[in-house]
């Protein structure tokens, strides 16, 4: 299991609560904790917060390939020539609007 380090702002993020609180539950579960070099404290997670934040990056990545794999299949469309099915906005450009 790998060592995860994280400060209380991070761990109520992750939780969905406020540092205080994130501090206090630290407390509670008796985590390791210590004071980084950049001066904030960091808690080491435990089993249970460790497989949260991995659950928690392994759907961002989710979300993350399918951003990635859509901005790929519009790519392949307009190389494809597929440009004339893609509409686009025209937006009027104030500096020819208040010329005229």
């Amino acid at each position: 299991m790998p060592q995860i380090w994280m400060t209380y702002a991070e761990i109520g993020d992750m939780l969905g609560c406020d540092p205080k609180t994130a501090r206090a539950a630290t407390i509670q579960r008796s985590l390791d904790r210590k004071k980084s070099r950049d001066g904030m404290t960091r808690a080491k997670l435990d089993s249970e917060l460790t497989a949260r934040f991995i659950a928690a990056i392994r759907s961002a990545d989710t979300a993350l390939d399918q951003a990635v794999n859509s901005l790929h299949a519009m790519h392949q469309m307009m190389s494809r020539g597929g440009r004339s099915n893609v509409r686009h906005a025209t937006v009027p450009n104030p500096r020819l609007t208040a010329a005229n």
